[in-house]
């Protein structure tokens, strides 16, 4: 896939996933709360039993969402990171074949475009993957302030999902019977969105000239 396609679904997919997890997770601590607040006034009719279990839904689903939407947007960014990182180390491994230098850094507006792109996409397998989930891992133990011993198991098993995802990358594109680093930008959403636009264009003014 192209980047815009990837961020998208990795933004949408690890916001259900987070939203899923902290809202069953936190409705579920809410419940026995909400419980053990109410024990000494429990209802003694049908229809208080109903106004409680009623009360009780509520009371779950306001903190079940809010801690759904809070572990949802944080499970974004970390995720958003990993393929940031992901798609710069492919990108600067791609411009460092194609010429940069890092004493000329600024010198990237001076090689040529379509060689540039072309070595960009023959670097993107899973060593990129290897290193952005290395880094991810390096800065969720800075975040969290780990020991040296748990911040070097975190980075090395950022590391191996890292490389686990890269190889299943790049497996699915030998599948699919495509060069490893080729990237279809017609796949694009964004691209395919200005193709269709200028080729209607194109055919409006065929019809206004004929």
């Amino acid at each position: 896939m192209s980047f815009d396609k990837r961020m998208l679904l990795a933004a949408f997919s690890s916001l259900g996933c987070g939203f899923i997890l902290g809202s069953t997770h936190a409705g579920r601590l809410a419940s026995l709360r909400f419980r053990a607040e109410n024990a000494h006034r429990l209802p003694t009719t049908q229809p208080g039993w109903y106004l409680y279990h009623k009360s009780k839904n509520y009371y779950k689903a306001k903190y079940g969402i809010t801690e759904g939407l809070r572990k949802g947007t944080w499970l974004v960014a970390w995720t958003s990171m990993f393929f940031i990182i992901e798609e710069s180390m492919d990108v600067f491994r791609g411009t460092w074949t194609a010429g940069r230098t890092l004493e000329e850094m600024e010198g990237v507006d001076e090689l040529d475009i379509s060689s540039m792109d072309k070595s960009v996409d023959k670097n993107r397998d899973c060593f990129s993957s290897l290193m952005a989930g290395m880094v991810t891992g390096g800065l969720w133990s800075a975040w969290n302030q780990f020991p040296m011993p748990t911040a070097a198991r975190t980075i090395s098993m950022g590391a191996i999902v890292g490389l686990g995802y890269g190889v299943t990358q790049d497996a699915l594109m030998w599948v699919r019977g495509r060069k490893l680093g080729y990237v279809d930008e017609a796949e694009s959403w964004i691209y395919r969105g200005a193709k269709n636009r200028r080729k209607k264009e194109e055919v409006e003014q065929e019809q206004q000239r004929s």
